[in-house]
């Protein structure tokens, strides 16, 4: 197959990979569509505000899942060959893909989740080190304010840093900066809420804020 043909094939089932949609497919079982409950997002935040804990730990598994997935399939199906793009720059675009299919689902009328899940599978078989960190600022975030939203664009960012920072090769700083720019975009409406000052918080995970009124 040319070499053209191929990584345009990895790519569209890469994202139609993406597009399996875990909220949807594990909330079918239940009789539930979660597009229609809460906030209305395919994604494993609002699995687990609606759905309770168990449920949204599957369906995050499962978006993970999807784009570790993509990514592995790339390194280990795409040759190298001098002059064109190699494994990894394949396994950085693999798992993008995966990633707006999640968003912009084909098998469920293009309303999926906000991504961070399946760009978070992408990173931790492509650059695993700086996942630990990652989760540390995500889970300072929540604990500190209660919103999840901007914990995930805050963990976005940081991943962008860290690509900057690093002078990441070509395809990582692509990826990195892709991802921050689709989490900003997929969080528009919380960013906006919490501006405006009408963002909800998770308030069991703010942990900050209640030691210090328990102190006080």
């Amino acid at each position: 197959m040319p070499p053209f043909a191929l990584s345009l094939l990895l790519l569209v089932a890469a994202y139609l990979l993406g597009s399996l949609s875990g909220s949807v497919l594990l909330g079918r079982r239940r009789g539930a569509d979660i597009r229609t409950l809460g906030s209305g997002s395919a994604g494993a935040t609002n699995a687990f505000r609606t759905q309770g804990a168990r449920f949204g730990v599957a369906v995050a598994l499962f978006d993970i899942a999807k784009g570790a997935l993509a990514a592995w399939c790339a390194l280990r199906l795409i040759p190298y060959q001098p002059g064109y793009p190699g494994p990894a720059a394949h396994a950085y675009a693999g798992a993008f893909a995966a990633a707006i299919g999640h968003v912009w689902p084909l098998w469920h009328g293009f309303r999926g989740g906000k991504g961070a899940a399946t760009l978070a599978g992408g990173v931790l078989v492509l650059w695993p080190w700086v996942a630990p960190w990652l989760v540390l600022a995500w889970m300072a975030t929540i604990v500190s304010s209660g919103y999840v939203g901007a914990a995930t664009v805050v963990a976005g960012l940081c991943l962008a840093a860290a690509a900057l920072l690093s002078g990441a090769e070509l395809p990582r700083l692509a990826y990195c900066l892709g991802s921050a720019a689709l989490l900003l975009l997929t969080h528009r409406d919380n960013l906006s809420r919490l501006l405006r000052g009408g963002e909800s918080r998770f308030e069991r995970a703010r942990l900050l804020h209640r030691l210090w009124r328990r102190d006080g």
